[in-house]
């Protein structure tokens, strides 16, 4: 094999890390050019290693990588972005990691999305500045299901095809989305939703971060968006969320956040 095709070179953000001996590590990563990739990091728990802090979790990084019989192995690594607010706050920390297990859990190791890559950059630098973190991974979940290929049918009933009406409606992970008053009884497994969550919800599916940015939104309409969605991600993951359940033990333990 080539020199050339022995290493290459790639964005990268950490997204997983596991102790391997003494002084390796086993990293996860979501590359831009690569998907998904697990690479050793050598010697990388030593004080001395050229990598110590350029491997840290949510670090997005410029990486060096050699191929490996088994794993690669990252030869190198420089910081891009540490994503500072993330390592200095509790709330912000959780939801970065709420951010990588969704993605993590959505992906298969080698599948190649720079879609992907771009949402889980944008979403960590969102994280940093955001006025509103509930808001915030609402709108990230909503783009990483679509991205995923389960972006939920808002504006038509996923049952009958009939555009929704202005006034509450039903929804159903398992149906694909919004259903209407006629065909929402008979689901058992659907659920109420709102016209203004749904409202809500259609407006994130459909504007820039920016424009989202500048919603205020209600607690209760938080609440019932939070509860739709995590639903959604549960039903296609088969799993719940580990990174949500703690997230809400904060809350409790916090209301006020």
């Amino acid at each position: 094999m080539p020199a050339s095709e022995r290493i290459y070179r790639t964005e990268a953000v950490i997204l997983r890390r596991q102790d391997l001996g003494e002084a390796d590590r086993i990293l996860t990563l979501y590359t831009r050019d690569h998907g998904k990739i697990r690479v050793v990091a050598k010697g990388v728990k030593k004080p001395t290693s050229r990598k110590v802090g350029h491997v840290e979790l949510f670090t997005r990084a410029d990486v060096l990588i050699a191929r490996g019989r088994t794993l690669d192995i990252l030869s190198q690594a420089q910081t891009l972005d540490a994503f500072l607010p993330l390592r200095q706050n509790l709330e912000q920390a959780t939801y970065a990691a709420h951010f990588v297990e969704l993605l993590d859990a959505f992906t298969e190791e080698g599948d190649e999305s720079r879609a992907l890559y771009d949402l889980l950059v944008e979403g960590l630098g969102w994280l940093c500045a955001t006025s509103d973190l509930r808001r915030t991974a609402r709108y990230y979940e909503l783009r990483l299901l679509g991205l995923a290929g389960y972006r939920p049918e808002l504006f038509r009933c996923a049952a009958c095809g009939k555009e929704i009406e202005p006034q509450d409606q039903f929804y159903s992970p398992a149906a694909g989305g919004v259903l209407c008053p006629a065909c929402g009884p008979g689901n058992p497994r659907a659920r109420p939703i709102s016209l203004n969550a749904l409202k809500v919800l259609r407006y994130m599916q459909t504007r820039p971060f920016e424009a989202v940015e500048s919603l205020t939104l209600r607690p209760a309409v938080q609440a019932e968006c939070e509860r739709l969605l995590h639903g959604t991600l549960t039903y296609y993951l088969e799993r719940r969320l580990r990174s949500a359940a703690f997230l809400a033990r904060l809350r409790r333990e916090a209301p006020d956040r």
